[in-house]
C-alpha cells in the first residue's frame, strides 16, 4: 500500500500548532522541515477534509500552504535515522538517539527518541534553553518544565541535580514519549501530567522552564509568576528576537525581571528572576 505525504509550509509557530493538530489524525510519521513540516499516513487512512479543516482554522495566524502526493512505502525508521544526528551544547551536553554511540567526553549525555514530540535539541529554542540551564544552579532545586515535549529539559534539570522535577504537556503523545525518554535516561521519578500549568496550581518551584510560543507564554505569565518562589529563575523560549520586548513587558507586570537574553537564528531565549 502506498503512503500519502502531506507537506505544510508555514512559519515555525504555526507549524508547531498544525503538527499538534495533525497528531490527532491517523498519521504515522512527522518530519520537521526548514519551511514547515511533512506528515505521512497510509492512503486508506488519509482524510483530506479533516486536514483542510485544520489548515483553514489557523489561516488567520499567517500564511499556510499545503500539498499532498502519493509515495511508495518506505522504512520510516531507517529514513528517520538517516536525518537525525547527535547535537552538542557547549561541549558539555551530548544529545543522541539510541542508535548513536555514547560519547564519554561530555559531562552530560541525554538520550532522546523524539517520535512526534518537539524537543530533540536541534531547534534553536531548545538549544538555547539547554545552554541557559548550564548556567543555572539546579542543585537540590524544585523544577517545572512547562510544555515538556520530549522531556529533554526536564531530563537536563535532573542531571544537573534538581531534587524534584515536574513537567506538563497538553499532548498525550508528548506525555507518553517523555516517559519513554525518562526511562532511557534513568530519570523515572520525573512527574509529568497531561494539561496546562494550571494543574500545578498548588506547587512552588525554584526553576521554571517554558519553551512554548509567544502567545502561550503571554497568556500563562501570571501562572508562571504564581508558581515561582521569590528569587526563582525562569527561562523562556519559543519566540523571535523581535518579541523580547513584549515578553519582558509581560514578565515585568508579573514581578519577573528579565536579566538577559540570547539569540540564535532569530529565535530568542530569556532568563528572568521572580522579585
Amino acid at each position: 500500500m502506498n503512503f500519502i505525504e502531506l507537506e505544510v509550509i508555514a512559519n515555525p509557530e504555526i507549524s508547531e500548532i498544525i503538527l499538534a493538530e495533525l497528531s490527532q489524525l491517523p498519521f504515522d510519521t512527522f518530519e520537521e522541515t526548514d519551511s514547515g513540516l511533512k506528515a505521512y499516513t497510509e492512503e486508506d487512512s488519509f482524510d483530506l477534509e479533516a486536514v483542510e479543516e485544520i489548515i483553514n482554522r489557523y489561516k488567520a495566524l499567517g500564511e499556510i500552504q499545503y500539498s499532498t502526493k502519493s509515495i511508495e512505502k518506505v522504512n520510516w525508521n531507517e529514513e528517520w535515522e538517516k536525518n537525525f544526528s547527535p547535537i552538542k551544547v557547549h561541549d558539555q551536553i551530548h544529545v543522541r538517539a539510541t542508535f548513536h554511540e555514547s560519547d564519554d567526553s561530555f559531562p552530560y549525555e541525554i538520550i532522546i527518541e523524539p517520535k512526534m514530540s518537539f524537543g530533540t535539541g536541534h531547534h534553536d529554542t531548545t538549544h538555547q534553553i539547554l545552554q541557559a540551564q548550564l548556567e543555572i544552579d539546579h542543585k537540590d532545586k524544585i523544577v517545572l518544565d512547562a510544555g515538556t515535549g520530549t522531556g529533554i529539559l526536564a531530563i537536563m534539570a535532573k542531571k544537573l541535580g534538581a531534587s524534584k522535577v515536574y513537567a506538563n504537556d497538553i499532548d498525550q503523545w508528548c506525555v507518553d514519549n517523555s516517559h519513554e525518554n525518562y526511562s532511557l535516561n534513568n530519570c523515572q521519578d520525573i512527574v509529568t501530567e497531561l494539561g496546562t500549568v494550571e494543574i500545578f496550581d498548588n506547587l512552588k518551584v525554584d526553576v521554571l522552564l517554558a519553551n512554548i510560543n509567544k502567545n502561550v507564554l503571554l497568556s500563562e505569565m501570571s501562572m508562571y509568576s504564581a508558581l515561582l518562589n521569590s528569587g526563582g529563575i525562569i527561562v523562556f523560549s519559543g519566540f523571535y528576537e523581535d518579541d523580547v520586548k513584549d515578553i519582558s513587558a509581560a514578565a515585568a507586570e508579573n514581578d519577573i525581571t528579565i536579566q538577559r537574553h540570547t539569540v540564535q537564528n532569530k529565535w530568542a531565549a530569556a532568563v528572568g528572576i521572580k522579585s
